[in-house]
Formats: structure tokens, C-alpha cells, sequence
């Protein structure tokens, strides 16, 4: 029999995930994806994060049948349907440690190694060793018990039993912490009662449609673009362009920065499409058409947006993997951050602290003001990805990084050398010129962050399918169709997450048809005019505030009093 079509079982499936070995299942089969993981234009944590589980619907949607024929090169044997998911290694707060001691472990000598005996998991030796813990305390009530009840066993002079001492800080961040997780089991069981069962049939059945829908809007034509709709594009951004020009020759500088700022909003619609592969499904021409727009003409990244965006439309809202919503101190959308976390994308824990303590309480107030310079974050953001080793571990995609290198240059010296200090005369005007274009912007960022911010965060388990999430994190945005040139496609991010690779002409069809899905199914499609979208955000911004408020001033009252825990 083909090693190919030998039946693989759950047990050497855990034990390869275990090992650290980067096992898909997809369509039934177990793709072993180490050859492949380093070339993946996607970027490694894209397929770390489906290790163990079934990737089928994931890979379907943001692949072209051209890559999906080069992962199912790597099968080497299949599974029995249905699969039960298990929890990608990345996923554990102890992956970077674990992987940091089989990196050493692969360094040593083969002597060495068979010296020092197998590696050990370190939250596992960390439950062993509590085990035996936890057995040594009960001995010694058990023995204390039988020395009660037989005087005889009593011991000749009275002992002192020591109990650890905790510090006030270590008691502040117990209680923190446990505050944390009794708001997250609360949003956890409303996310229960307020969604389609979790069961394996109910998730089993909301498959089933969902890639009937997928087949509908292929037979459809929702996969071609319209390049019709580009042309009109096209016109649009060369008269904001236009006006920018015409406004900066007759020295109406602020007048000037307003277009400018409202050309970068408007075109960076288009990057989007190109970083989804949405205009010619072409990696190679899409790239190009991506970098030139984000890196040469609005001096972003595309890269680092890329790297991140990839991540977020695969663990949407979690609030350990999704770089998208990890903004700790300015914003918090989740208790989830009052813990500290650990980020599986940057490696890096988001520490709760007082700064923390400090600006969430404010949130609500401080997010359009945030919005509005946010652009320069992007801009340092775009730099450190370029400089980081990830922007090189893109296999045969490595040459974006020289490609966004050069835009990113060519742009800083045509805006920050020719344009800024070059023609704008003074240096009230450049920073006036700089502030104002770059204010322009903040309508973009406001929308990338509507279609989530106000959405749950809480995880419902393995068992709940792609489609049921990504609907249940997502919003839409309600808009008549002449308003679609002003959100530019990301008023449908909710169809959107579900088809990535679907040009933004022709979501608004794809709407119509999801909410057909949503009606089948009994999943909740969430959409909201644009001012209530914004509602929805500021009310879900005052409601972790609100959090916080209550735990700072029970803190305070701890302090105060000398009690011990939340109330």
C-alpha cells in the first residue's frame, strides 16, 4: 500500500505534533508540511497555527488550485473523518520556550544528547513535579490525622507548620488574573447560549452549507475581477492626485495635504485587493501591484501587513495570536489582556501594568484621537518587519523585501526630502502639512478596526468550525451601493473573512448570498450602519473600562483594608 493512502491514527498524529513536526489535515489526508513550511509566501505561523487540526476549508479559500496542488504534494497517509481537532503547539504559552530548548537540544551532539536523555516538556515537568507536591502535602495530612486520633503517634515537641508567604504584588496579580477569567467564562457562555450548538453535527451540517456557498459564488463568477471597475478606480485616485498637484503649485499647502491624505485612504483599497491576490490571481503581479502602492506610494509596508493579516484572518479576535487587536496599554477589547499574554506573532508578552490601569479606563475618548495618528505607527511597524528576520523567511518570495526596500526609499525621498523639505517653505507649514495629510487618513483606520473591535473574543472550543467563528468575530458595515467607493470593500469584512480571495466589486452579491447562508444556518451575521458600527466599538471599549475601573478600585480597597480577593 502507498504511503500516501495508509490509514494514519489519531495517536501518531499527537505524537507528531508533539515533536514539534508541522502535520495539516486537509480533504481527509495528513500533509506533512516540513519540506515546505520555510517557502510558504505566507509566512510559517500561517500553517503553525492549523498544525493538528483540519485545515480543509482554510486552505481551500486562500489558495489557488495551483499552491493547493503543491501542499498535497506532501501527504503521506490519511485520517478517519471526522477529525477532532487538537491545539496547535503555538497555541501553548510554553511554545517559545519548548522551541527554544529542541533548538539547543538539535545543536548538541548526538553523545551529548543520548547523555543528557530525552528532552522534557516544561509544563509537563511542571505538573509532575506539582503532582508530587500536591501527593507529599496529602501524606502528611493523612499522617497528621492518624497522629490526632492515636496519642501515642503524637510527636515529642509541637512543630510549626511554615505556609508560604505572599508578597502583596504577587497577591494583586493573583486576584487580577482571576478577575480576568471569571469575565471570560461569562462572555464564554454567552457565547454559547447566543450561537449554534458546538456539537460535532451542528458544526458538521454549517459545513456542509459553507462549501456549497463557496462552490455558488464560484459558479457565479464572484472569483473574476472586474477590471472594468479598476478603470473607474483608477480616474478616481488620478483627480485626488490631481487636486494634491494643482493645490501644492498654487501654494494652497494645508488645501494640498487634504487631497494627498484622501489619495492614500482611497488607493490603499486597491494594496488590500493586490495583498489577497484579488486583482489578477497572480502572486507574482499582485505583489508588484501591492508594493508599488502601499511601499512607493503611501511608504507602508505591504510585507508587514501581509505577515500580520494572513495570522489575523485565521485566529480572528484571539487574543493571544491576533496581532490585529493586541494594542496593550492604549486599547484592550477583551479581559483577556488584564492576565498578560503572551503573543504568539511577536514573541513578546503584553505585560498588564499601571500603564495599563491608567489609559484603558479612558479608551473610549482616546480612540479617534489614536485613529487619527496612527498612520505614523504603521510607518515604524512597515521598517521593523523590513529589518526582521521574517521579511526573509518568505522561501521563493524573497524578493519582496529588496522590491519594498527600494519603494520605501524612493518614497521617503520624493515625500520627505523633495516634497516636504524641498518645496514646503516653512516649518510651521511642513509640520502643518504633515499633521493634516496624515489626519486625513484616520476615516481608513477607523474602518480597518470596526469590523472587529466591537466583537466577541472569547474561544469556544476546537470544535467550532471556521465559518461559525469568523462570523461570529466580524461585522459588516450597512451602506447604500453609490457609498462602496467611500469604504472601498471593507464594509463587508464579514463576507469577506469568509472568501479573501473575492474581488471587493463583488462582495456586495457575495452579502446577499451570505445572508442567505446566515438564515440557513442560524449563525448571526452581524451589520450595522456606520455610525452605529462606531457605537458598537465605543460601547465595547467603555465595557472593558468599566472592567478595569472595578478591579483598580477593589485593588485600591485591598490595599486600604488588608482584604484578600476581588469582590
Amino acid at each position: 500500500m502507498s504511503t500516501r493512502h495508509r490509514t494514519v491514527s489519531p495517536e501518531e498524529i499527537k505524537r507528531l505534533v508533539a515533536e514539534g513536526e508541522p502535520v495539516v489535515i486537509f480533504e481527509g489526508y495528513v500533509l506533512h508540511l516540513g519540506e515546505w513550511i520555510n517557502t510558504h509566501p505566507g509566512g510559517r505561523l500561517a500553517i503553525l497555527h492549523m498544525v493538528g487540526r483540519d485545515a480543509t476549508d482554510e486552505i481551500n479559500i486562500y489558495h489557488t488550485n495551483k499552491a493547493i496542488l503543491m501542499m498535497t504534494q506532501h501527504r503521506f497517509g490519511r485520517v478517519e473523518l471526522p477529525w477532532t481537532n487538537l491545539e496547535p503547539p503555538i497555541r501553548s504559552p510554553d511554545y517559545y520556550i519548548n522551541l527554544a530548548e529542541r533548538k539547543r537540544l538539535a545543536a548538541l551532539g548526538d553523545n551529548e544528547k543520548s547523555r543528557r536523555g530525552r528532552s522534557v516538556d516544561l509544563g509537563s515537568a511542571a505538573a509532575i513535579i506539582g503532582k508530587k507536591l500536591i501527593g507529599k502535602e496529602a501524606c502528611v495530612y493523612r499522617a497528621s490525622s492518624r497522629s490526632m486520633n492515636d496519642p501515642e503517634k503524637l510527636p515529642l515537641i509541637e512543630t510549626e507548620i511554615e505556609t508560604p508567604t505572599i508578597s502583596a504584588a504577587e497577591l494583586k496579580t493573583r486576584n487580577r488574573e482571576q478577575y480576568a477569567i471569571e469575565q471570560e467564562e461569562r462572555e464564554i457562555e454567552e457565547g454559547i447560549r447566543d450561537n449554534p450548538s458546538l456539537d460535532i453535527e451542528t458544526q458538521k451540517a454549517i459545513i456542509t452549507d459553507y462549501r456549497a456557498l463557496h462552490q455558488q459564488f464560484k459558479d457565479e463568477g464572484l472569483y473574476q475581477c472586474r477590471y472594468s471597475e479598476y478603470g473607474k478606480e483608477s480616474i478616481r485616485y488620478g483627480l485626488l492626485f490631481a487636486a494634491f498637484g494643482a493645490f501644492l503649485y498654487y501654494k494652497w499647502y494645508i488645501t494640498s495635504s487634504i487631497f494627498l491624505g484622501l489619495f492614500w485612504q482611497q488607493i490603499m483599497f486597491t494594496a488590500h485587493d493586490a495583498g489577497h491576490r484579488g486583482i489578477t490571481g497572480n502572486f507574482v503581479a499582485d505583489t508588484l501591484i501591492g508594493a508599488f502602492i502601499a511601499d512607493f506610494c503611501c511608504g507602508l509596508s505591504i510585507g508587514w501587513w501581509k505577515s500580520s493579516h494572513n495570522v489575523h484572518h485565521l485566529v480572528t479576535n484571539m487574543p493571544e495570536h491576533d496581532p490585529d487587536i493586541q494594542n496593550i496599554p492604549m486599547f484592550s477589547i477583551t479581559p483577556t489582556y488584564i492576565k498578560s499574554v503572551l503573543s504568539s506573532f511577536y514573541n513578546f508578552t503584553f505585560p498588564w501594568d499601571g500603564a495599563c490601569d491608567v489609559m484603558v479606563p479612558y479608551q473610549k475618548y482616546l480612540y479617534y484621537p489614536i485613529m487619527a495618528l496612527a498612520r505614523f505607527n504603521l510607518y515604524f511597524l512597515g521598517w521593523l518587519h523590513l529589518c526582521s528576520p521574517r521579511a526573509q523567511q518568505l522561501g521563493a518570495a524573497w524578493w519582496t523585501r529588496h522590491v519594498e526596500l527600494v519603494f520605501m526609499i524612493c518614497y521617503w525621498y520624493l515625500f520627505g526630502y523633495l516634497l516636504v523639505w524641498c518645496t514646503l517653505p516653512t516649518w510651521q507649514i511642513r509640520v502643518g502639512f504633515v499633521l493634516m495629510s496624515h489626519l486625513v487618513t484616520m476615516v481608513l483606520h477607523v474602518q480597518i478596526t470596526l469590523s472587529h473591535w466591537g466583537m466577541p473574543t472569547s474561544d469556544l472550543g476546537p470544535t467550532e468550525s471556521f465559518p461559525a467563528r469568523q462570523m461570529r468575530t466580524t461585522m459588516d458595515v450597512d451602506c447604500p451601493a453609490w457609498m462602496d467607493w467611500f469604504h472601498g470593500g471593507l464594509q463587508f469584512q464579514a463576507v469577506h473573512h469568509l472568501f479573501p480571495r473575492v474581488p471587493r466589486h463583488n462582495l456586495r452579491r457575495g452579502q446577499e448570498l451570505v445572508r442567505a447562508f446566515s438564515e440557513k444556518t442560524g449563525i448571526k451575521y452581524h451589520c450595522y450602519g456606520f455610525v452605529d458600527g462606531n457605537k458598537v466599538v465605543l460601547s465595547r471599549l467603555e465595557q472593558i473600562s468599566q472592567m478595569v475601573r472595578v478591579m483598580v478600585d477593589c485593588q485600591k480597597h485591598m490595599a486600604a483594608t488588608g482584604e484578600s480577593g476581588l469582590h
